[in-house]
C-alpha cells in the first residue's frame, strides 16, 4: 500500500483516470490518502478524512510513507479558517491555500504556515457563522472551495471548519445523525435533506433560525424552509421537496 498528500491548493477528483472525466470532488491541501491503484498518470486514492475514492493526477501529490499517514491519522486536526492564504516552501515560493486546507502535513512538506487556523471541536452556534463565509460561491458539481462548491461539499466543509466530520454525498451524509419529525424540532445547524421523484437524496442544507436555510443551488444562498420543501425568494417557487431532518451534532 502507497500513501500520499497533496501538495497543492486545490486538485481534481475524478471518476476516471483521465482530465475529461467527472468532477467528482476536490483535494485540498494537506488531504491525506491511500493509493489504491497507481498507473502512469493516474492513481486512484481514498481519501482519509470521509473515505471517498477517486483518481488523481500523479503530478498533483507527493508519495509519503506509511508512518507519515498513521500519525496523521491519530494527530488532532488543525484547518486553515481564511479565506485565502499563503504557506511558504523551503525555496522561500509563496503557494495559495484555500479555507478548509489541512495543516497537519507542514512538517512533512517543508512548508510554513502563518495564518489562521482552527483546532479541536466547536460549538454547534458557530456553523451558521462559518456557512456565511460561503454565501455567494458558486456551484460547482464535486467543488469544495469558495471559488466553487456543491452542495454536500458546502455542508461538509462548514462541519470540517468546526471540528467535525461529515462524508462527502448527500445520499451519504443522510446516513449520520438523527432524524427530527418536524422542523419545529431543529435548531441552526441542523440538516436538511431532499430527494427527487424516484426517492434518491440528492441535495442537502443547513438549517437556520426562523424558517430559512442556507445551501448551494446555483450559488450558496439563503431561501426559506417549509414542511414542502425549499422555497425560491428569487423564484417564488419550491426548488426542492424536503424528505428528511438530521441532527448530526
Amino acid at each position: 500500500m502507497q500513501y500520499g498528500i497533496c501538495n497543492l491548493s486545490v486538485v481534481p477528483l475524478r471518476f476516471e483516470p483521465s482530465d475529461k472525466s467527472e468532477l467528482v470532488s476536490q483535494v485540498l491541501y494537506g488531504d491525506h490518502f491511500k493509493v489504491l491503484e497507481q498507473r502512469k498518470s493516474w492513481s486512484k486514492i481514498r481519501l482519509a478524512f470521509d473515505k471517498y475514492e477517486g483518481w488523481i493526477d500523479n503530478k498533483q501529490y507527493v508519495e509519503f510513507q506509511e508512518a507519515h499517514y498513521n500519525f496523521l491519522e491519530k494527530d488532532s486536526p488543525k484547518i486553515s479558517h481564511d479565506l485565502v492564504e499563503f504557506i511558504q516552501d523551503e525555496n522561500d515560493q509563496l503557494h495559495p491555500l484555500l479555507l478548509g486546507s489541512s495543516l497537519n502535513g507542514l512538517s512533512f512538506l517543508k512548508h510554513k504556515f502563518d495564518g489562521a487556523s482552527f483546532e479541536g471541536v466547536g460549538k454547534k452556534e458557530n456553523l451558521i457563522k462559518t456557512a456565511f463565509l460561503y454565501l455567494n460561491s458558486p456551484y460547482l458539481w464535486g467543488g469544495k472551495s469558495p471559488f466553487g462548491i456543491d452542495c454536500s461539499g458546502f455542508t461538509q466543509m462548514v462541519y470540517k471548519l468546526n471540528g467535525f466530520k461529515l462524508l462527502r454525498d448527500a445520499s451519504q451524509q443522510a446516513t449520520q445523525g438523527e432524524a427530527l419529525s418536524f422542523i419545529e424540532e431543529s435548531e441552526p445547524g441542523d440538516l436538511a435533506f431532499f430527494d427527487n421523484s424516484e426517492g434518491d437524496i440528492i441535495h442537502v442544507g443547513i438549517i437556520m433560525k426562523d424558517n430559512y436555510i442556507i445551501h448551494a443551488h446555483g450559488k450558496v444562498r439563503i431561501d426559506r424552509l417549509d414542511h414542502s420543501g425549499i422555497y425560491n425568494v428569487d423564484k417564488n417557487i419550491h426548488t426542492h421537496k424536503l424528505r428528511v431532518i438530521k441532527k448530526v451534532i
